[in-house]
């Protein structure tokens, strides 16, 4: 990428309404169709190299990224409760329900597509300086920043456990003494974890393991950095669609192929090794991700995706054992020289 791509009119039209439209169904969903257009996309190209560019030019890029749709879609869902226009029944602040669909009001449509923008810029900017990790990645957990900043709500928020990594208070059930949210809604829990199925150190360890395993076996039978992560993805209808205890496991299969196949040089060549190496990566990033709730989303009150932080985490991890000569690669890593 080069920085004149940062004025490329017809890429900022595509981004607006990326934006915008993750801000009309919800960032969430937006998120979902991201998942099935990387199937679909990685899906061609397994079946003929030269079949399209679904998954770069559409899942990746204008408009369905996930730094423009779904970074918008969070933004506007930030906006929109801070307008007092979200009453949702959601447990938690309504600048966190990113699942919840904001329709065609004018100035929500507006922000979703200026943090769609946003969203854009900042993945041009990383990619220019070839910086050593997900650079969409990156830009979904800068956007979050901004937009907590634009609309006055707290960096990280109040911290009434004992630590920022205390979740003890959620499950001693305490509430905000008093606090009612924004809309009206019953007061909230003194500490909320990202996902209550699923915020236990052992549990998330556990399940991120288990996808890696998973990931990497499909990264190396494929030969797809991507593939498992649009099946993660895609499988995020069925949380949006009220199963319980669905898991999100993104973050855990996209580093874990990454690494898998960095380990190989890209060869397609199943191997123990390679697996239990997509193992550690989906663990590891499960923990991360499980960390960075625990200090940005738990205490605040909009989305601040802990997938993304740990997408970034884990694909910085396979840059850096890809320079100390760890792994002969770094698959799709931008490299800084």
């Amino acid at each position: 990428m080069a920085l004149d791509q940062l004025w490329a009119i017809e890429i900022l039209i595509a981004a607006f309404a990326g934006g915008a439209f993750g801000a009309a169904i919800g960032a969430l969903p937006a998120f979902i169709f991201t998942g099935f257009m990387v199937i679909a996309g990685e899906t061609a190209t397994y079946v003929d190299a030269d079949a399209g560019q679904i998954t770069n030019a559409i899942a990746f890029g204008a408009p369905f990224s996930p730094a423009i749709s779904f970074a918008g879609g969070a933004a506007a869902a930030a906006y929109a409760a801070n307008r007092g226009y979200i009453e949702s029944g959601f447990d938690y602040h309504n600048a966190k329900d990113i699942g919840f669909a904001l329709g065609s009001k004018p100035d929500v449509l507006a922000v979703g597509g200026i943090f769609g923008i946003i969203g854009y810029w900042l993945t041009v900017l990383s990619g220019t300086f070839n910086m050593p990790y997900d650079h969409i990645a990156m830009g979904v957990t800068l956007s979050a920043l901004i937009h907590r900043v634009a609309f006055g709500y707290d960096i990280i928020g109040k911290v009434r456990g004992s630590s920022l990594l205390d979740m003890t208070p959620f499950e001693r059930g305490e509430t905000r003494s008093g606090a009612v949210a924004d809309g009206g809604e019953s007061a909230r829990m003194s500490v909320e974890p990202w996902l209550p199925n699923m915020y236990r150190w052992e549990e998330v360890t556990a399940i991120g393991i288990v996808v890696g395993l998973m990931a990497a076996y499909i990264a190396l039978s494929t030969g797809s950095a991507f593939l498992a992560f649009g099946i993660s993805a895609a499988s995020l209808i069925f949380l949006n669609l009220g199963v319980e205890r669905i898991p999100v496991t993104h973050h855990m299969s996209l580093p874990a192929s990454t690494a898998a196949l960095a380990y190989t040089a890209g060869a397609t060549e199943l191997g123990a090794a390679a697996l239990i190496i997509g193992g550690v990566f989906g663990g590891i990033c499960a923990i991360f991700g499980e960390a960075f709730q625990r200090v940005f989303y738990a205490h605040g009150d909009t989305h601040w995706d802990p997938p993304a932080a740990a997408i970034v985490f884990g694909t910085f991890l396979v840059a850096v054992l890809a320079i100390a000569g760890v792994f002969p690669s770094s698959s799709w890593v931008a490299l800084p020289f």
